[in-house]
Parts: structure tokens; C-alpha cells; sequence
């Protein structure tokens, strides 16, 4: 007697997921689709791509920023490897912002970056601040062109955030956010308070900082700058880091950013 045929189960077809949609599918869940079109659609400039600035920038692409100006004059070096997300073996002695272009475009090819390989100061303004952005960022790490890159912000009523100093700090619960104007602590705030107030300028730039009470003993106080460093302005001590703390100064930053953006 015959054995009948068994039946075979028919296979559903495998899902073929667009790239595309989804790309930032997880961020369209969290924030919904109006905000994520925010994202997409604005432009934002960040200057400075060192330990916390690179950490900003590529979590403002991972989240769907659409279009962003880098700006930085260095190049990357085997010192940054503790602390820089461009860093690596390959990398060094390379344009900071030339390394970020190909790094984000790998994240998404569809992101559109403009560089500028050179430093932000009342010479090159016209060259920085290419139109009006939807937030800039300072990941500035020197107190003089900080506080001339956010008189430049202010004077042009550009919206700005801004991060303050991560050196020396190991403590992730003592980083906070706050109008620059209302931080306590943090020794580059409190300089960068007195010179904005001598600007005539007020409220209105959110920062990240720390609360942390900085140990001496952490200061490289007999560390040399490094050849080629500083290549304008004075020589300037070098400063133990670690890569958690720049890492959450950055993605916090990055935070503050895209609050801006979606509210």
C-alpha cells in the first residue's frame, strides 16, 4: 500500500528590511516621526572633534542629525588613543576632521558633512559659521577661543551648547547639566562666567560639567606639551583623562543638542 505524502508546511517568505527605514527605526519608535524628521532635517555645527567632541558628533549621526559642520585644525596623535573615538593605529597623524567625515559616512552614507580643517577664531567667523544652525556645539578645550567662539554664538543669536572640562574628573555621578550661568565646581565655568559677563552676555547657553572636586594629584604638573601641540596661543599643561568621562561629557552633549532640536 502506498504511504501517503506528508505536507509540507509552506515557508513564509523571508522580510527584507529596507536599509534605509531602518536606520533610525529605534530612534522613530522613542521619539516619533515628526521629531526624527526634525533630526533629519537639521543642520548643526560642532567645533572642536577631540575625546568630546568626537563622541558628540557620532552620536548626533547615530540619532539622525542630517547634516552637520565640523570644524578642527589637528591632527590625530598616539596620545589621543586613550580618550579620541577617531583614534586608532591607522588613524594617527592624520586630520582629525578628514577621519570623522569617513567614519560618519560609514554610519550613514546619506548624512551630509562640510569641514573645516582650521581653528575657530574672530579671523575665520565667516568661514565657521556658514549660516544659521539649528544648535552649534562647543567641544572647544581652551578657555580664549571658547569664550570667543560662544560671544560669536551670542552676537549672532545662534543657539549653542556647550561642554565644560572633562580632564582630571573619574566620578560619572558628578556630571551634571545646566545654564552656564547656574554651574558651581567646575573651575573652566567659573573663568568662562566672569569673561562672558565682561561681554555683556547673560543666561542662555546649557553645558555639561562636573561637580566633582578636582584632586591635585591628578594634574600632569610636570608633563610637557607634546610636539606640535598648541599651535597657536601658549603652551598649556597636559591633563590626565580617561575615556569614560569625555566619552559621557560628549554623548551627553550630544544629548543637550538634539533636546534642542525636538523641542
Amino acid at each position: 500500500m502506498r504511504r501517503p505524502k506528508r505536507l509540507v508546511k509552506p515557508v513564509a517568505p523571508a522580510v527584507v528590511l529596507v536599509p534605509e527605514m531602518e536606520r533610525f527605526a529605534r530612534t522613530e519608535l522613542l521619539l516619533g516621526k515628526e521629531k526624527l524628521g526634525r533630526l533629519n532635517n537639521a543642520q548643526v555645527l560642532v567645533v572642536g572633534l577631540g575625546a568630546v567632541g568626537g563622541h558628540c558628533v557620532e552620536a548626533l549621526v547615530r540619532a539622525g542629525v542630517g547634516s552637520l559642520r565640523l570644524v578642527d585644525f589637528d591632527i590625530i596623535r598616539l596620545s589621543n588613543v586613550n580618550r579620541h573615538i577617531w583614534a586608532t593605529e591607522q588613524t594617527i597623524g592624520r586630520a582629525k576632521a578628514e577621519v570623522a567625515l569617513e567614519r560618519l559616512t560609514s554610519i550613514n552614507p546619506a548624512v551630509k558633512i562640510s569641514l573645516f580643517n582650521g581653528f575657530a577664531a574672530p579671523e575665520t567667523f565667516e568661514q565657521v559659521f556658514t549660516q544659521k544652525f539649528a544648535v552649534a556645539v562647543d567641544a572647544i578645550d581652551s578657555l580664549n577661543p571658547k569664550v570667543q567662539f560662544l560671544a560669536e554664538c551670542w552676537r549672532r543669536e545662534q543657539c549653542v551648547v556647550a561642554s565644560m572640562g572633562a580632564a582630571t574628573r573619574t566620578d560619572p555621578l558628578k556630571v551634571r547639566t545646566a545654564d552656564i550661568f547656574d554651574t558651581r565646581v567646575c573651575p573652566l565655568a567659573a573663568r568662562m562666567r566672569r569673561r562672558l559677563k565682561e561681554l555683556g552676555m547673560g543666561r542662555g547657553v546649557r553645558c555639561v560639567y562636573s561637580e566633582e572636586v578636582q584632586d591635585v594629584h591628578t594634574l600632569s604638573q610636570d608633563a610637557p606639551p607634546e610636539p606640535g601641540d598648541y599651535l597657536r596661543g601658549r603652551p598649556r599643561r597636559r591633563l590626565g583623562s580617561l575615556s569614560t568621562l569625555t566619552g559621557i561629557f560628549g554623548l551627553t552633549l550630544a544629548q543637550l543638542a538634539i533636546d534642542q532640536i525636538i523641542s
